[in-house]
């Protein structure tokens, strides 16, 4: 190596441990402040999240970690939001699960391997869609982007959250709109779930889910089960699972 190519290198090094180096630890603190924020949920705590998560994202933008994370807290803000019942709520939802998307997809194209950003992305085309509507988002040709993102993710990791790409799969086929709408695929995917879960994740809405399938299928059997699984989850601490859990039991009286 001649002294101008070792003089070159040596540049470039003194770069990367100069500038890149400490850009890269300093969105690695923010990653780390981000999480613990989320982790404590709530509406606050998401709203300070995000901001760190792109603070991170300035620092190091093809960060897959900072990418999908942000894609989680833009979802799970706007989903607290509808549960909490706020006035602008399907606002929200609309702008926030939009983001979710975007950040989601940017992390799918820097690891188009790992489960994480196929998972967000889907549930927060979810989200969007309780915003504008499913039919809307039917005509904006999201409904094959959600299919195709959750099942990457199932055949990535179904057990991912517990077993969320099943349920989420399953919810899809049961609530999307006629001719769609497939209750057999969408049992299918709920009897996969409850063969890898514990209902260890979000309990409440995954029994809501399964219990008002099982009571639009009918019979006996189905109805038996529903009842119990709308029964533990009628007994939840927030009032929003509670009521819907509620009102689908009245429908078995």
């Amino acid at each position: 190596m001649s002294i101008r190519q070792r003089f070159i290198t040596a540049v470039l090094l003194s770069f990367l441990l100069v500038i890149i180096f400490p850009l890269y630890l300093n969105a690695e603190d923010d990653l780390k402040k981000a999480d613990e924020l989320y982790n404590k949920g709530g509406l606050e705590n998401y709203k300070e999240a995000i901001t760190i998560y792109l603070k991170a994202l300035e620092n190091s933008p093809n960060s897959y970690a900072a990418n999908w994370k942000c894609a989680r807290a833009y979802r799970d803000y706007a989903d607290e939001a509808m549960i909490e019942n706020l006035p602008d709520w399907k606002e929200i939802c609309a702008e926030y699960g939009k983001l979710g998307m975007k950040y989601a997809e940017k992390a799918i194209s820097i690891d188009s391997k790992k489960v994480d950003a196929y998972y967000y992305y889907g549930i927060s085309l979810g989200v969007y869609s309780t915003g504008v509507g499913k039919i809307k988002a039917i005509k904006e040709g999201l409904k094959d982007k959600l299919i195709k993102n959750m099942e990457t993710a199932y055949e990535i990791d179904k057990k991912y959250m517990d077993g969320g790409p099943p349920i989420v799969l399953g919810r899809f086929w049961a609530q999307v709109p006629w001719p769609f709408r497939d209750k057999d695929k969408a049992l299918k995917y709920f009897r996969d779930y409850q063969s890898i879960t514990k209902y260890n994740i979000a309990p409440d809405i995954r029994r809501i889910y399964i219990g008002e399938l099982l009571i639009e299928l009918g019979g006996d059997d189905n109805k038996k089960e529903a009842k119990e699984l709308l029964e533990l989850a009628a007994q939840s601490k927030r009032k929003y699972y509670k009521d819907m859990a509620n009102s689908l039991l009245s429908k078995l009286k």
